[in-house]
């Protein structure tokens, strides 16, 4: 008799977005004419970049020549985007990485949930709350969170990250082994410092913990003591494998496209205690189990180092941390606690006192027409807090803002 995997019996509803989405779809078949602006899901509404388009048209021509014609490619990624990788992210922070430590993917969600894959099942896990969901759920699909109870897994541990402790997480006093950290912040906008995040990269050495750093917003961050890379911190490349997207950096949403680092450093244990490489058994990994990001997507990736591409890039970035500005002063005035948006696309925001986040992200898309995330779906300290993205465009950003302050 076939049999199932019953952790997957154990996901609590939806995925939070699908939730979302079906909630929303029922308001609109109730109310068609109703002018909904969505500053909910995080995708983006600017158009690719036009260095990324050339090379978008270039790679598909090539394909359409013997001579040029790319079937199958390399798991890892071809060395022209690897490359192109180290010369532009790493190298100019003076963070030393090889183009065999880079692994190309589909996107940061990917790996981010599949590279628990090589890690043992009986690791314990601590995540900053509230989270991402896919850092939990995936988690949950492996067996290593136990049981759901009052909002809570059993088998994880929780770092809470509020506006009582500057939204920066304590060290755990009982050492796990797996250590989720998303900086920026998704989805409180927040970030940590250099020496903050030093504490994490010393305590994961101290404790033989690895580190999972996504840094999907790296790139809209503006202060100079905020880490672009946890490798810029002594000691991350033995402790810490770190995850990239081009969704939010260059609009990549729909091409689906980033890359993982996995130092030759970072090492686990098996179960007589012998220290093995991350980086083969990751390798190993995607040579099974994917077929690497099609060619004319990492040209499309490459496009965005040269010159005029970065130039566009970051016409791009600035274009919705300026939506995040515009947001950020529209919530202040109304009289909102307000965090994030300073070096992150997210605004993250207290709920007015005596409402929960469900309560009030209702009454924002019924009294505003307003599409919201309620800070609760990312976990237990997310209560009472709203999420806004900045990746709308200007005029729906600016309309939104001025239904607000008006309502």
């Amino acid at each position: 008799m076939i049999t199932l995997n019953s952790n997957f019996l154990k996901l609590q509803k939806n995925y939070l977005f699908v939730d979302i989405a079906q909630r929303v779809a029922k308001y609109k078949s109730e109310n068609p004419d109703a002018p909904v602006i969505r500053l909910g899901i995080g995708d983006v509404t600017r158009p690719l970049a036009p260095a990324v388009i050339e090379a978008l048209h270039k790679a598909v021509d090539e394909q359409a020549k013997s001579e040029t014609f790319r079937g199958y490619g390399p798991e890892q990624g071809y060395d022209f985007l690897r490359q192109a990788i180290v010369d532009n992210v790493f190298q100019p922070r003076g963070v030393e990485i090889g183009i065999d430590e880079i692994f190309i993917n589909d996107g940061a969600k990917s790996d981010t949930g599949n590279f628990g894959d090589i890690l043992g099942r009986d690791n314990t896990v601590l995540i900053t709350d509230p989270v991402y969901p896919v850092y939990i759920d995936s988690n949950v699909m492996a067996g290593r969170a136990g049981d759901f109870a009052d909002g809570r897994w059993s088998n994880i541990a929780y770092a809470p990250c509020t506006a009582e402790n500057n939204f920066t997480p304590a060290l755990p006093t009982k050492a796990p082994d797996m250590i989720y950290l998303c900086y920026p912040n998704n989805p409180t906008g927040t970030v940590l410092r250099r020496q903050e995040l030093q504490k994490w990269v010393d305590y994961a050495l101290a404790n033989d913990a690895l580190i999972l750093y996504d840094a999907a917003y790296a790139a809209y961050i503006r202060h100079d003591d905020v880490p672009r890379s946890i490798y810029e911190i002594p000691g991350a490349k033995k402790c810490a494998v770190e995850f990239h997207s081009y969704s939010k950096t260059a609009g990549f949403t729909g091409l689906r496209c980033g890359f993982t680092v996995v130092p030759k450093d970072v090492v686990a244990r098996t179960a007589t205690g012998e220290k093995v490489q991350l980086n083969p058994l990751w390798n190993r990994r995607q040579c099974t189990k994917f077929n690497g990001t099609p060619y004319v997507v990492q040209r499309a990736a490459a496009a965005i180092y040269t010159p005029e591409g970065k130039r566009q890039v970051q016409e791009t970035i600035d274009y919705y941390m300026e939506n995040a500005r515009i947001m950020r002063e529209a919530l202040t005035e109304k009289g909102l606690k307000v965090f994030g948006g300073e070096d992150a696309p997210y605004i993250w925001f207290r709920v007015p006192e005596g409402m929960t986040s469900w309560e009030y992200w209702e009454e924002l898309l019924h009294k505003y027409n307003i599409v919201s995330t309620p800070g609760v779906g990312f976990g237990p300290s997310g209560e009472g807090y709203i999420r806004l993205t900045a990746f709308g465009t200007r005029e729906d950003c600016v309309e939104a803002m001025r239904r607000l302050r008006e309502g």
